[in-house]
């Protein structure tokens, strides 16, 4: 039991030091205007240009509306919603669900779907991601012609930044406690259990369900394990022909370009390699890490290995937190179709590669996400919050 804590105070577990209650409260009338303040700059933000190019006299404007248009027109569509969702779609969703969450805690209605959504929302919301994505576009396209930044690129960065205040004052658990508040239970019992909707801890009602959240209540997530290993092994799979087909090909006077990721790498190298080593990083390192980390977590759940619990943790943390920026290469590849494409003379597209590489990046993120990090500690059955790592 945690002990009666006051405003913005927040507590750690004593064993893995995880997070465990957040001091982070804004109220939810600072959290709808900050969401309406994001929904008056969507249009700016997608529909203005963000960049403006200048070749052989000819402007051409750059937006994200654009460019995932032409990734539908040049025949990927899923490739296309995979961007689209991660820029368009989960940022209005956030916005639409605080709106919800203002306007149903008026009127009273049913607030705990919407709330079960935040928590797995939050990740997908990457437009943070998409701007390094923009610098990096800059900085490949300004070999070819004269680029300046558009007005649209000012409406994007004000609503990045307020997106990344918004996610990080979301406090879900917080908003549960506001709107559903459950009396914790009052001793220590071998059947109590965590849910891992809406984080209550304790027994389930008559139903196997969550009293607060009215999700099942289980020990350990179903079936965790095994889909993990699914998406782990579809992802190491799409990861081959990602990295050995090319991921953009342009034509320049005619004559064809094809790039791998890490032809791709190589080249920016030469005019900039501190953006190169932030693409290696984005997606080539991170891609591969959280696969080798998250084959090491399971390999270790099924062999029960006690030692190095802690760290096992702060892996699984840590892959948790990059998984998203994998996405940064097909946020560039957008951006560059909507910047290049004048037919023979100049032109650029995406290449077979995207789509594997854009399928792995999401089979990862998911595998993180299927993994019930619990499984970890039920090797240690000790149950000592003190050991050695």
């Amino acid at each position: 039991m945690l002990p009666k804590m006051k405003s913005h105070q927040s507590a750690f577990c004593p064993r893995c030091d995880a997070k465990i209650r957040d001091g982070r409260d804004w109220s939810l009338t600072r959290l709808a205007a900050m969401a309406v303040t994001m929904l008056l700059l969507m249009p700016f933000a997608w529909s203005e240009p963000l960049l403006k190019l200048y070749l052989l006299g000819v402007r051409i404007d750059a937006n994200v509306l654009q460019g995932i248009w032409q990734m539908t027109r040049q025949g990927d569509p899923v490739t296309a919603a995979m961007v689209l969702f991660c820029t368009v779609g989960a940022p209005l969703v956030l916005v639409a669900a605080i709106a919800y969450l203002w306007f149903g805690n008026i009127l009273g209605m049913n607030l705990r779907p919407v709330l079960l959504m935040l928590d797995k929302l939050k990740e997908w919301v990457m437009l943070d991601i998409y701007l390094v994505g923009v610098g990096v576009a800059s900085i490949k396209v300004q070999d070819y012609a004269f680029l300046q930044p558009g007005v649209g690129l000012f409406a994007f960065i004000c609503l990045v930044l307020l997106s990344i205040l918004t996610l990080i004052h979301l406090n879900v658990e917080q908003l549960w406690e506001r709107f559903y508040p459950q009396r914790p239970a009052t001793r220590p019992d071998e059947n109590l259990r965590v849910c891992l909707g809406c984080h209550y801890t304790g027994l389930p009602d008559a139903r196997g369900r969550c009293p607060r959240c009215h999700i099942p209540l289980r020990l350990r997530r179903n079936n965790s394990l095994q889909k993990c290993w699914a998406a782990l092994i579809a992802s190491l799979i799409f990861l081959l022909p990602a990295n050995m087909l090319p991921i953009s090909i342009i034509y320049v006077n005619g004559g064809r370009q094809e790039d791998t990721i890490l032809s791709g790498i190589i080249s920016l190298a030469h005019s900039n390699i501190g953006v190169a080593a932030i693409v290696f990083i984005a997606s080539i390192l991170v891609p591969f890490t959280k696969v080798v980390v998250m084959f090491t977590l399971l390999i270790s759940i099924h062999f029960k290995c006690e030692q190095g619990l802690r760290t096992r943790i702060l892996l699984l943390r840590f892959v948790t937190w990059i998984g998203r920026w994998s996405m940064l290469d097909l946020f560039v590849i957008s951006l560059m179709m909507s910047l290049i494409n004048r037919d023979q003379l100049l032109a650029f597209t995406m290449g077979p590669a995207a789509f594997y590489f854009g399928s792995a990046v999401i089979l990862t993120i998911l595998a993180v996400e299927w993994l019930d990090s619990r499984l970890l500690w039920d090797a240690h059955e000790s149950g000592n919050p003190r050991f050695a790592d």
